[in-house]
């Protein structure tokens, strides 16, 4: 995909706020969610999940969004916080922040995936909402765009891994330099791939 595709996604009630995270399977970085209450005035053009767009794509409709919403938050769960709470509720305290962190007071927040935090705004989760609903869209471009700067940020700080290029996924490339070079500050130690290769080194 080159260009902006039109699709036509719910916009939801009005004061609706979408939120989405990204980064819950990497095996480094924190975990990232967003806030979206969209702009019923200012309609955005393109938005969908942010997997299905462009790198190029997603930073333009990122741009919009921080532009023409009405509020919008940007939040994270550090690496220490996900190996000690698990990526779940992790997941969880990112998504609550970005909503707690909004100017504005949503009147319903809509959430992708199969459930929502334990909070006080009146919710639902929506399965593959990111695909679905204009607000959650917005939420999933802009977690996912903050997201990556975060791991490019890493790159420059640590260039042995990668980053740059996986985003701290679990790629063979990911892997091998896990194995060549041990975990980095910013791995998470809770995670098989990184907790197993710690065992080994301690063994010698």
């Amino acid at each position: 995909m080159t260009g902006r595709r039109t699709v036509s996604l719910h916009v939801g009630p009005a004061g609706l706020c979408g939120v989405d995270e990204a980064g819950r399977g990497p095996l480094a970085g924190p975990v990232v969610a967003a806030a979206v209450m969209l702009d019923p005035g200012r309609p955005i053009k393109g938005l969908r999940d942010s997997k299905k767009l462009t790198p190029a794509v997603r930073e333009g409709l990122a741009g919009e969004i921080r532009q023409r919403a009405l509020a919008w938050c940007v939040a994270e769960a550090s690496v220490a916080e996900i190996d000690r709470l698990n990526i779940l509720h992790a997941t969880m305290l990112a998504m609550q922040r970005a909503v707690a962190g909004m100017a504005c007071t949503p009147d319903d927040v809509w959430v992708d995936g199969d459930r929502c935090p334990d909070w006080n705004w009146r919710s639902q989760a929506v399965v593959q909402g990111d695909d679905k609903v204009a607000a959650i869209a917005a939420a999933s471009i802009l977690a996912k765009t903050a997201r990556d700067q975060l791991m490019r940020g890493l790159h420059e700080a640590y260039p042995l891994y990668g980053f740059a290029q996986h985003m701290g996924y679990a790629t063979a490339a990911h892997l091998a330099a896990l194995k060549a070079n041990g975990a980095c500050p910013h791995h998470r130690r809770s995670f098989a791939p990184v907790r197993l290769l710690l065992d080994q080194t301690s063994l010698f």
